[in-house]
């Protein structure tokens, strides 16, 4: 894939955006496109408060789906290692997704346990025979039943995670099950290593708080994306009513699918909110309903007591 340098790429999410207040009557958000290759993308968020750019950052960590290791069944192991140190290492190796959103989640799946529909199975079988020299079983080696998803390579001569080291004679037989999830639920579902997040790099809102032994400048060094903005003047005066709006992120090719997770998540937030504003009036109405009621109720109690009897009902003794 090409770099692709200062591209704007305009947010599938102005509609829900400006429905809200924050939003609404400004200008939508915008992302330029610094750098794009086939491992990061560079990007910069604009148009938009801190806790939206805020909530893409935690959505890229965490909820966007991903396929890894889940069940590790041992049918052989006569490594060094331990069964729970294999399955271990197998739940964190890195599988390709691109496809994760074509399978199921396994609460979502009408079988009892797993299916092709929400799992995969990986098989790994590899015995030491020579002399002298180690086996080195890779991620490379494991079988997959679908060929969506395989272990993550970097080319035709990547070995893959290493998972274990045979000596002559060892052998190792395994049989996973691969499934769909996130990473809040596990860590072996992440979607990335990290994700790089910045803002205000001259520190203009005064957010962050620099240790100095005796020069700030010297010791904290500005970062890459200072050069966005201008630099700021020893006599700038403080502005307390600025907030910020531009965002600058570095993460690997997992955007597209945060963006969908969030507007997911906005949608079933409008749909909640107006669920709850229609429950909302129509108890207000029952219970206008049923003041209206009782107050007809206190009326006609209060009409018997006052109203004075006819003389036909008068008794004299």
């Amino acid at each position: 894939m090409n770099n692709i340098n200062g591209t704007n790429f305009n947010l599938g999410l102005n509609n829900n955006f400006n429905n809200s207040d924050p939003f609404n009557g400004g200008p939508k958000p915008d992302i330029i496109i610094q750098e794009l290759d086939s491992e990061k993308i560079k990007f910069i968020l604009t148009n938009t408060e801190l806790s939206v750019a805020n909530a893409l950052r935690r959505l890229m960590i965490a909820e966007v789906p991903t396929i890894a290791i889940d069940m590790v069944e041992i049918e052989l192991n006569t490594s060094v290692l331990a069964d729970e140190f294999i399955a271990h290492r197998l739940g964190l190796i890195p599988l390709d997704s691109m496809e994760a959103e074509k399978i199921k989640y396994t609460r979502e799946c009408n079988c009892s346990q797993y299916c092709p529909n929400c799992s995969v199975e990986l098989t790994l079988h590899a015995k030491c025979v020579q002399d002298g020299q180690s086996l080195e079983v890779c991620s490379r080696d494991l079988q997959t039943s679908d060929p969506r998803v395989s272990p993550v390579l970097k080319d035709d001569n990547d070995k893959g995670i290493l998972i274990a080291k045979l000596r002559k004679g060892q052998e190792l037989k395994v049989k996973c099950v691969a499934k769909k999830g996130v990473a809040k639920e596990h860590a072996k579902w992440s979607p990335c290593a990290a994700v790089a997040f910045e803002y205000d790099p001259h520190n203009r809102l005064r957010h962050t708080h620099y240790w100095k032994e005796e020069d700030e400048k010297k010791e904290w060094p500005l970062g890459t994306n200072a050069i966005q903005e201008p630099p700021m003047t020893d006599d700038e005066p403080f502005d307390y009513n600025a907030t910020p709006n531009k965002f600058y992120f570095t993460v690997e090719e997992i955007v597209m699918s945060a963006l969908k997770r969030l507007q997911e998540k906005l949608g079933m937030l409008q749909i909640a909110l107006a669920d709850d504003t229609t429950e909302q009036l129509h108890l207000r109405q029952q219970q206008q309903r049923q003041q209206e009621q009782q107050e007809a109720q206190e009326q006609a109690l209060l009409r018997q007591r006052y109203i004075p009897q006819s003389d036909d009902n008068l008794s004299f003794s």
